[in-house]
């Protein structure tokens, strides 16, 4: 239970920054002395690379156009990333445990990939910075903070995690109806522009 608890919330969380789940994950194992993270997440190569792709993401994430782009990109990537990390969790667990856990860490992620990207491509529409940055930096300390905690506490972190995911749906439908609504009426008045030129 515990296993795919902490899947589920580092699911979510690998589904709005893969790499820093992977930094968290590994850093909890070598340094905090978590015996529940795999011994791989903790090897020091692959918290380099970790480091390394995190750092990009951190800048990439805070300029509109590379960000959009990069969420495009990470579309395969964050899901297969929640997907490992799953398995890897789930140990040496049967088959069925860990294709279970692939499932909920994998699913999770793109779901959770899907509305930071669908909130983000709004937000980068925006011609001010603060905003994106912002959101960034926010997304960053929430998933930090959601995976330090999962590490002591995966059923309680869970609870928290779905309810983010929740809150994150209920907001990525309301922004595509105000977009929907938004459209709508530039339509109606550029055709009413058209028909009074006419």
């Amino acid at each position: 239970m515990d296993s795919l608890a902490l899947t589920f919330s580092s699911g979510w969380a690998s589904g709005v920054n893969a790499y820093l789940v992977v930094l968290v994950l590994g850093l909890g194992s070598r340094i905090g002395g978590v015996d529940d993270v795999p011994d791989v997440l903790a090897r020091w190569d692959v918290l380099a690379v970790a480091g390394f792709l995190y750092a990009f993401e951190f800048v990439a994430d805070k300029i509109p156009l590379i960000d959009s782009t990069w969420d495009a990109i990470s579309t395969v990537i964050r899901p297969t990333a929640g997907a490992v990390i799953g398995v890897l969790l789930a140990g040496d667990a049967d088959s069925l445990d860990q294709a279970l856990n692939a499932a909920v860490g994998g699913g999770t992620a793109l779901v959770s990939h899907v509305i930071k990207a669908g909130g983000r491509l709004a937000i980068n529409s925006s011609p001010e910075p603060v905003t994106n940055v912002t959101a960034s930096v926010v997304e960053d300390l929430v998933v930090l903070a959601l995976v330090a905690f999962a590490i002591r506490h995966p059923v309680a972190a869970a609870s928290i995690t779905a309810v983010l995911l929740l809150v994150g749906l209920g907001v990525l439908v309301l922004a595509i109806k105000v977009i929907r609504r938004g459209w709508r009426r530039f339509r109606a008045r550029r055709e009413r522009r058209i028909v009074d030129t006419t």
